[in-house]
């Protein structure tokens, strides 16, 4: 891109100019690369109007332009052999203490891995026996509250004293005031034999979608509203996050 346009006075580049050279990464097959550069310059043309460089952002005007990245799924165990394989390899992983309970809680929560590393000492109930997250952390901008079985919440007992002092109940390993990395139980689970192919963080609610449904039996919807996607009934209308609790709490506990 620099050496294409990067000599030029911003305010004279034009869209069909940008877009010339978008597409001749596009035509190397890098389509999600070309997507970034187009961001990076939607970037740089808004500093440029801020600053009085530019008075408009000519990558906005590129929107549908450029072909979709093929969407991909998270390497993912369903195979209910293969996750109990999975589980038990987990149990006697020989990590730090931090890491295996994180590790350990990824099949039982099935949260986002994100939800997972930021999740808080002061969002645990420990009387309600639940992770109450807000909607100020969730994808859909709903709270969601995650049951807690019997091992997990014996998993956040056990950790506490490591922990319980911070903010985080899974900080960085160098400090308290940060969560943990988002490599620790990708890491982890290298460790274990499962590398990107075979298993990611993301995994495990692939893994808990596929058997509560199709293994255990349990309802779509209690399934996909303890997922934390947007779910409606049958009316349309959205289900709130409490809705259906005593039946989620039970299915965790399975």
């Amino acid at each position: 891109m620099v050496p294409a346009i990067g000599k030029r006075v911003i305010s004279e580049v034009t869209a069909p100019e940008l877009l010339a050279v978008l597409r001749r990464v596009e035509k190397r097959g890098a389509i999600e690369t070309a997507h970034r550069i187009k961001q990076v310059a939607c970037q740089i043309f808004r500093f440029a109007i801020a600053t009085g460089r530019a008075d408009r952002d000519v990558a906005a005007d590129l929107r549908g332009a450029l072909k979709s990245p093929r969407k991909s799924h998270f390497p993912a165990i369903t195979d209910p052999k293969e996750a109990k394989q999975l589980i038990v390899a987990i149990q006697g992983y020989q990590g730090t203490p931090l890491v295996k309970a994180a590790l350990r809680l990824s099949p039982l929560l099935f949260c986002r891995p994100g939800e997972l590393r930021h999740m808080e000492w002061a969002e645990v109930n420990w009387n309600e026996r639940r992770i109450e997250l807000p909607a100020s952390r969730m994808k859909i901008g709903e709270p969601l509250i995650i049951p807690l079985s019997n091992q997990a919440l014996k998993i956040l007992e056990e950790l506490y004293p490591h922990t319980g002092s911070g903010k985080y109940i899974f900080p960085f390993s160098r400090g308290l005031s940060r969560p943990m990395s988002d490599n620790a139980v990708r890491t982890a689970l290298r460790t274990l034999g499962y590398d990107n192919e075979a298993m990611t963080p993301h995994g495990f609610r692939a893994m808990a979608r596929t058997i509560l449904d199709e293994v255990l039996g349990y309802r779509v919807e209690y399934i996909e509203q303890q997922l934390g996607h947007a779910v409606k009934d049958a009316n349309a209308r959205a289900y709130n996050r409490p809705m259906h609790l005593d039946q989620r709490t039970e299915m965790m506990q399975a």
